[in-house]
């Protein structure tokens, strides 16, 4: 079994506060919750224009593992309102 785990550290758009903050969150949650992973905000909760989103998954295939965090990475870069700034990837296997 394979685990992998992306944290995306993100930039938003036009925010002013918590409450909008949260608008524009929950939504990217909600899309990469589609793909069967784990997402949560993990990061940043006090600061309004930015935010840490991870990620997990758990697979047999480590090549279906990274196809999974790549259309996830790809998912949040797509997003216009927001700007990825960097992700940080790791994949444990069962020799960890």
């Amino acid at each position: 079994m394979y685990l992998g785990a992306l944290e995306l550290d993100i930039l938003l758009g036009d925010v002013r506060s918590l409450k909008e903050k949260r608008s524009v969150v929950k939504p990217v949650i909600a899309a990469l919750t589609k793909f069967g992973v784990s997402v949560a905000e993990t990061g940043e909760h006090d600061r309004y224009r930015r935010s840490l989103i991870g990620v997990a998954v758990a697979s047999s295939d480590v090549d279906h593992l990274n196809e999974v965090l790549d259309t996830c990475e790809r998912q949040v870069a797509a997003r216009p309102e927001l700007q990825l700034l960097a992700v940080r990837r790791r994949i444990f296997g069962p020799e960890d």
